[in-house]
């Protein structure tokens, strides 16, 4: 598991939450990334684009609010029925839905799905959050 403390207290705090309900559902879930640098975040959108591979994100960085730390992906470990090793195809609707019932955006629901992402913006927009960072390395 991901260590959580990379998220920020009141997305870490909401994470907790999600993964508490996912467990009483039964779903057993791993938090598999949360803050990245922008470097890494970087790297991960060249795949499928300039480095081999099959495109991962839609989010250049800068537009990744994992950069922020106010967002994580997870992975299914286990769930109800399971019969299968491709937990890919695990409940995803349920665990999308127990997310939001979390206070959490669920990436399902996505022009450009992305199941395992959940994100708590704060009521803030990235390029205020680009703004900020800026303004914190100039001070």
């Amino acid at each position: 598991m991901r260590d959580l403390c990379g998220l920020e207290p009141d997305v870490r705090m909401l994470c907790e939450q999600f993964l508490r309900k996912a467990a009483e559902a039964k779903i057993a879930l791993v938090v598999t990334q949360t803050r990245r640098s922008s470097a890494e975040q970087a790297t991960l959108y060249a795949m499928g684009r300039t480095s081999p591979g099959p495109i991962i994100t839609h989010a250049p960085p800068g537009y990744s609010w994992h950069e922020f730390g106010r967002a994580f992906d997870v992975a299914i470990t286990d769930f109800p029925g399971n019969t299968t090793a491709d937990l890919y195809d695990g409940p995803w609707d349920e665990i999308g839905n127990l997310g939001e019932s979390a206070g959490l955006e669920w990436g399902g629901r996505w022009k450009h799905p992305d199941r395992p992402h959940f994100q708590h913006t704060g009521g803030k927009t990235l390029g205020q959050m680009r703004a900020a960072q800026a303004h914190q390395k100039n001070a």
